[in-house]
């Protein structure tokens, strides 16, 4: 699938900061045989004082930028054109448990695709007892990882109701487990916490999905949204799966990744500080238009 993306990010601030410096992850990336960033544009209003690109250690692409007068509003502006393909499944050649494990000790890379950076507690992510219970009760003896790690994503879509005013981007995985409500960075996150506890790699993506309007509806400008789900190291002859816990599927042609990481804090589109003081609105609208190749 070709898309262009348009993404809007914009903040009103009841005081004007008198100095702020922000990280933004928002731009896709190339990915071989999965995913092509054709062309790309990153526009900050007002004018950044400093600005500076980078590719950060998971291979994503980051723009750090720095104010040092007074601004009422900030506004990011992202466009891009991608080609996307919808990442093969082929034949389950993942191993059962134990033998997972023998493969990671086996395996000695920590370069930025080792799985050996996606199996610990992260920043986001400690170790919960509840949730690797319930992880725990949903295997079954003979299971391949990719099959414990499908049923963990079917069994969060079951149990778990889609809620986005429950849960806040700073909801942990443990309250939004109790709730049993969320979005899918709170999917995304208990999945990822429930798989881990059983000793299987897993990772948190970013990136954006393509809304489909029910049948003879219009698609709605703006209506598309930034989306999370999940990496998942199914053992060195499988290597990684996506899937999507918030719908119940495998990553497809309609997922577009942004970037790779052990959870939101890896990735979170933009996260810095100002000197201010007070509320401010925020704004955020995303365009995902399918295009004819």
């Amino acid at each position: 699938m070709l898309y262009d993306l348009h993404l809007h990010m914009g903040y009103l601030y009841e005081a004007p900061p008198s100095g702020a410096r922000h990280l933004l992850r928002v731009m896709p990336i190339s990915i071989p045989d999965r995913q092509r960033l054709i062309a790309g544009s990153l526009t900050v209003s007002p004018h950044a004082d400093e600005r500076a690109s980078f590719i950060d250690f998971f291979g994503q692409q980051a723009t750090s930028i720095l104010f040092r007068s007074p601004h009422e509003r900030l506004d990011i502006r992202m466009q891009a054109r991608v080609q996307v393909e919808t990442p093969a499944l082929m034949a389950d050649l993942s191993p059962e448990l134990p033998k997972l494990r023998e493969e990671l000790l086996a395996l000695r890379s920590v370069a930025a695709d080792s799985p050996h950076h996606l199996i610990s507690p992260s920043p986001r992510l400690p170790e919960d007892a509840q949730i690797a219970e319930y992880a725990r009760k949903l295997i079954t003896p003979g299971q391949t990882v990719r099959e414990i790690a499908m049923a963990i994503c079917a069994r969060i879509h079951k149990d778990f109701t889609y809620d986005s005013k429950a849960t806040t981007v700073d909801t942990t995985p443990k309250e939004a487990f109790r709730l049993k409500r969320g979005v899918c960075q709170d999917f995304s996150h208990i999945m990822i916490v429930a798989l881990r506890s059983l000793g299987i790699p897993a990772g948190y993506v970013s990136g954006f999905l393509r809304t489909i309007p029910p049948p003879g509806k219009e698609r709605l400008e703006g209506a598309d949204a930034m989306h999370a789900w999940v990496r998942i190291w199914c053992g060195k002859s499988t290597g990684y799966i996506e899937l999507d816990p918030t719908n119940n599927i495998p990553a497809t042609s309609d997922h577009i990744v942004v970037g790779y990481g052990r959870d939101y804090s890896d990735v979170a589109p933009v996260i810095g500080v100002l000197k201010s003081y007070g509320q401010h609105q925020t704004i955020q609208s995303v365009d995902v238009i399918p295009l004819k190749a």
